[in-house]
Formats: C-alpha cells, sequence, structure tokens
C-alpha cells in the first residue's frame, strides 16, 4: 500500500475530552474520530487493527471447534422479557419501538437469541457439544461515556456460547475456551492474566476475566507473585489477618470526639493504630411482592412490604467490597440505608454508629479480621461519642461473620503460598459457565440418551475487539506514540524515502525493496508523501508501525539504507542489497 491511495490524518494535539493516553493516541495517530458520547467512527488506520484482531480471534475460535453465525443488532423484546432481564438490565439496556409499537432493543449481548436459537436447532445429545460465535455490533447506553473505546456506548465484541447435555462437558467446552483465550492473547502479543472473576450480570457460577495489565485498568487484580493464584479484587478472599482473638486488656470506656465523623480522626485523637478501629456501613435490604388484582398481577412494579436493615463492620483501614456483601445470604440486592433509615435504627446520625446500643434491633455482620479484634474502637450511637476497649462476647454478643472486605498488598495468599501483590488491569475478554440460567428461562431443551428431555448447559465467553485497541496502547506506548505489537499493528513496516520525488536512485531502491517486502508477505506501507523527513517521522512513530526503513541519499552513498526498530527506537544500517532480509529478521523479533 502506499500513502498517496491510503488515508493518514495525524493530529499534533488531542481533544480536550481525551483523558487516557489511548483516546489521545488513538485520536492524535487519526485511527477514530468521535461521532457522538461514546460513539466513534474508526477510520482506515484503526480499522485495520480491528481487522487484525479479528482474523487472530476467528482462526483460534475454529481451531477451538467454534462454528461462526451472525445475530442481529435490534432483537425483540419478548426474549428479554422470557429470560427476565427486560426489567433487570437498567438504563443501559436501549429500549425502542418500530412503527407498530412493538418493543426491540439494541443489543447489549446475545444470551437470549443464542439461547433461541439453540431451542430451535439443538434437539438430541447428538447433536452436542456445540459452540456458536459471532463478531458483532454491540449498544449499552453507559450513563458517562468515557476513556474513547474503553467505555464507549457502541463497540465491537466477540460472543461465543457453548451447549452441553450435562455438566461435565459444560466445564470441558468451558476449558476448550479458557485455552483459546490464551492463545488468542498470547499471539496479541500482550502481557496478561486470566484471573478468577464475579459472574456479574451475565449470571453463572465459574468465571474468568483476560485482563491486560496496565497501570491506567480501571480493575485492581490481586495475584500472588509465589503461586499462580490471580484474581479481580472484587472476588478475591480476605483472609482473617490473626489466627486468634487476643483477650480483652481493657475496659470499655467513653469517648468524647466532637465533629470527628471517621476512623482516621479518631484514631489519631486517642493515639492508636487506626487498625484498632472499627468502621461501620449501614445496608438495607427491600422485601418485595408483586401488587395483584384479583388472579391478576397488575402491571407495576412489586410493591415493597418491609425492609431489612443490617450494620456491616470493616477494619478502619480496610473498604467494603460490595461484590462480596452482595452474597452474603439476606443481602441480595442491598442498598446503603438513607439517613432517615438509620436515625430511626441506631437514633444517631452516621459517623458516630456502632454496633453497641441500637435504637432498634439490626442484624450485624463483622468481616472476619473484625471478628478477631479485641480493645477495639467504634462508635457509641451517640453524636460527637465514640467507645474505646470494645470486645466481643464481654461488650457485645459475638457476630455473624463474613468476608466482607477488598484484598489489600501485602495480605496473605488464599492458596496459602505466599502474600499478595496488587496491580491495575483493563478488562478484554471474559468467560462464563452459565449452566442453565438461560436455557431454563428460555426452555432450551434436548431429548437424552435415555429418551428424557433435560435442560442444556451453557457458556458464554466474550472479547472486547475495539477495548482490545484501546488496552493495548495503554499497554504499549512511550512519549512519541503508540507501540503496536507487530500481530495487531495495521501495518508491519513503513518505507520512508528522503526525496523521493528529487532523487531517481531513492526511488528506484524504495520501489524494489516495496516489492520485495510485499513479494515476501509482509505487510509494508511506502510514504510517497511529499513531507520533510521530521513530519514522516514523528507521523509514525505516533501510529506505532513497529519497523521503520528511511531511505536517502547519504546513507546510499554508502550503499546502505537505514533501519529503526519503534519499539526503544534502535537503529542500524544494513546493505541496500540485504535490506529486505534484514527487515523480516527485525519482524521476527518484534
Amino acid at each position: 500500500m502506499k500513502v498517496s491511495r491510503f488515508h493518514v490524518s495525524t493530529l499534533k494535539e488531542a481533544p480536550a475530552d481525551a483523558e487516557i493516553v489511548s483516546h489521545r493516541l488513538m485520536t492524535r495517530a487519526g485511527m477514530i474520530r468521535k461521532l457522538a458520547g461514546g460513539i466513534y467512527n474508526y477510520m482506515p488506520m484503526g480499522l485495520r487493527v480491528i481487522r487484525r484482531i479479528e482474523a487472530i480471534i476467528r482462526e483460534e475460535m475454529n481451531r477451538a471447534g467454534a462454528v461462526e453465525l451472525l445475530m442481529p443488532v435490534v432483537q425483540p423484546a419478548e426474549l428479554w422479557m422470557e429470560s427476565g432481564r427486560w426489567e433487570q438490565y437498567g438504563p443501559e439496556l436501549l429500549r425502542v419501538k418500530d412503527r407498530h409499537q412493538r418493543d426491540f432493543i439494541v443489543q447489549p449481548t446475545s444470551e437470549e437469541v443464542v439461547t433461541d436459537i439453540a431451542r430451535q436447532e439443538i434437539r438430541s445429545y447428538r447433536q452436542m457439544p456445540k459452540n456458536f460465535y459471532h463478531i458483532q455490533t454491540k449498544f449499552r447506553d453507559e450513563r458517562r461515556p468515557r476513556f474513547g473505546v474503553m467505555r464507549g456506548r457502541e463497540f465491537t465484541m466477540k460472543d461465543a456460547y457453548s451447549f452441553d447435555r450435562d455438566r461435565e462437558s459444560a466445564l470441558r467446552s468451558y476449558q476448550a475456551m479458557f485455552d483459546a483465550y490464551v492463545r488468542i492473547f498470547d499471539r496479541m502479543g500482550l502481557t496478561y492474566r486470566a484471573v478468577a472473576a464475579d459472574t456479574g450480570a451475565i449470571g453463572g457460577s465459574a468465571s474468568h476475566e483476560f485482563q491486560v495489565i496496565a497501570d491506567t485498568g480501571e480493575d485492581a487484580i490481586a495475584y500472588c507473585p509465589d503461586s499462580d493464584f490471580a484474581a479481580n479484587v472484587e472476588l478475591a478472599e480476605a483472609l482473617a489477618l490473626g489466627d486468634r482473638r487476643d483477650p480483652p486488656a481493657e475496659a470499655m470506656w467513653a469517648v468524647p470526639t466532637p465533629g470527628m465523623g471517621k476512623c482516621e480522626q479518631v484514631a489519631a485523637l486517642l493515639g492508636v493504630p487506626l487498625q484498632r478501629t472499627v468502621k461501620s456501613l449501614v445496608v438495607a435490604v427491600d422485601r418485595r411482592e408483586p401488587v395483584k388484582d384479583g388472579a391478576q398481577d397488575v402491571a407495576a412494579a412489586p410493591r415493597i412490604v418491609a425492609t431489612d436493615v443490617c450494620l456491616l463492620l470493616v477494619r478502619g483501614d480496610h473498604e467494603l467490597n460490595e461484590v462480596k456483601a452482595g452474597k452474603v445470604e439476606g443481602l441480595k440486592g442491598f442498598r446503603f440505608a438513607t439517613d432517615s433509615e438509620i436515625v430511626e435504627h441506631f437514633g444517631c446520625e452516621p459517623g458516630y454508629l456502632g454496633p453497641l446500643g441500637t435504637a432498634k434491633p439490626v442484624r450485624v455482620i463483622a468481616d472476619r479480621t473484625v471478628a478477631l479484634m479485641s480493645d477495639f474502637v467504634c462508635g457509641a450511637n451517640q453524636v460527637d461519642t465514640h467507645l474505646a476497649g470494645v470486645n466481643w462476647g464481654r461488650d457485645l454478643p459475638e457476630p455473624e461473620v463474613a468476608d466482607l472486605r477488598n484484598v489489600v498488598e501485602g495480605d496473605p495468599s488464599p492458596d496459602g503460598k505466599g502474600r499478595l501483590a496488587i496491580q491495575r488491569g483493563i478488562e478484554v475478554g471474559h468467560v462464563f459457565y452459565l449452566g442453565t440460567k438461560y436455557s431454563s428461562a428460555l426452555e432450551a431443551t434436548f431429548i437424552d440418551a435415555d429418551g428424557k428431555s433435560k435442560v442444556i448447559e451453557m457458556g458464554c465467553y466474550g472479547i472486547g475487539v475495539t477495548r482490545l485497541l484501546g488496552a493495548a496502547i495503554e499497554q504499549n506506548h512511550d512519549e512519541r506514540g503508540i507501540i503496536w505489537p507487530r500481530p495487531i499493528a495495521p501495518f508491519e513496516v513503513v518505507i520512508c524515502p528522503l526525496g523521493l520525488g528529487k532523487s531517481d536512485q531513492v526511488r528506484t531502491v524504495a520501489e524494489q525493496l516495496y516489492a520485495d517486502l510485499s513479494a515476501a508477505g509482509v505487510d509494508v506501507l511506502l510514504d510517497d508523501r511529499d513531507e520533510r523527513p521530521g513530519v514522516m517521522f514523528a507521523d509514525w512513530e505516533l501510529i506505532g508501525v513497529p519497523v521503520r526503513v528511511t531511505i536517502g541519499e547519504r546513507a546510499l552513498k554508502e550503499g546502505k539504507v537505514e533501519l529503526l526498530m519503534r519499539r526503544g527506537l534502535q537503529g542500524s544500517a544494513v546493505p541496500v542489497a540485504d535490506a529486505a532480509a534484514a527487515v523480516r529478521d527485525l519482524l521476527a523479533r518484534c
């Protein structure tokens, strides 16, 4: 490809709303252009990267035995009503009506549609295992789209869905997809971790995220440098810090703490470590039941019939893990209590709350570490007052205990093989074992070998195709621009002839090298623009093509051309006759 027949459109400055490196560089390199909030045109340079990513994904999905199909962007609401997600999904689900006032959605994902395909197409155990996948546009109406392609509203994903006759075979399909994802991200040249994860809105039981390691990542990953343990912080088990509780050494006493509603302030006042304090968080769970009119349900939201208030306790230097809290029995769907609910149950405003002397009986759940604390400090349920020297069993009943907190650097690894470290990551892939969550709801069944009807077991496997562009750049860039890993670069090599229109020798060597590399299967670009060398070099360092070849009269007088690797900007001069072979050798090291 010659630049005169392509489209290169770089910018010196990034738009003001570009908050992270990948957004700034993709815009400056002419890979994307914003159309609306969270919606982008993918320009020719960016689209080439997408197509390379898709090609790797397709090859490995096909190798794993998956079969490609294509499901529509617009889906009928009836399927989402069958699964229950029409009401559950929330405002991110874009709901539309056609001219006949029938409800449709613009798909954020395809579980319902693919399950509908399965219940129509799969009749017998002999047709399984089966895995369907597609690469398709998705839309999620994010409240605050940001970070360019990392948190956009319209994006491209690869979805795959496996169908099996039983749990055992479903888990084999899960492992096959897990292995395929490892090959995919290995081939893309990315540094990543596969981590145990929460199943989130998709549902299911087993779940792993594939996280590209980057300092700007939204997700925190806990891992053990001395073992294979790795998990999203949302899921990583927090072990108790200690193996026993010390006996009481202090009497309980009230401490005046005027205007000190935070654990840090109280610890400083008392001259004790923050680890001696206990943080109180009040949550509420609304119990609902459908509104009924005789035997018919009224089309209205279920009414609240009661609200259960619960006090969660974590150590003063720890943070509540809301995902873990939501998995505690009775706390599914919890919300944080309102000020009025807090005053009603504790007789006090937030900031001075604790497990002793509540105005109404309250369920108390302590984090594992809090349950082992003695002589601790907590709120007294009186404004401007805390209690010190508080002990379980003596001053208040033994608590209900659960894992409630986020792990932190240095915590013991759950596998018992060392200490945890924390790093940031960008989720680019996710594999779920769904079980029968969707097949049961949509009645996707098959006839098994014993002649009985059974529900199909399912798995779900996604890769964020367009998100991978941003993640790769966040991991691979410097002050000059993008550094693409060769397998997903828009071009592998760019030839920059200096004075192409003025020197016959430069033109001849450039054209011959271009022809030789093209014939060898190298994806090469010839920059035949009438631009100054500094402009050319700045453009290609910004765009991030792995190898640059510079051809100028000065080097040609010595019979050489100059090669430069984008990563590290390492250069060398090679004889013209050896240039094509030298470029291929250099690419092999990219």
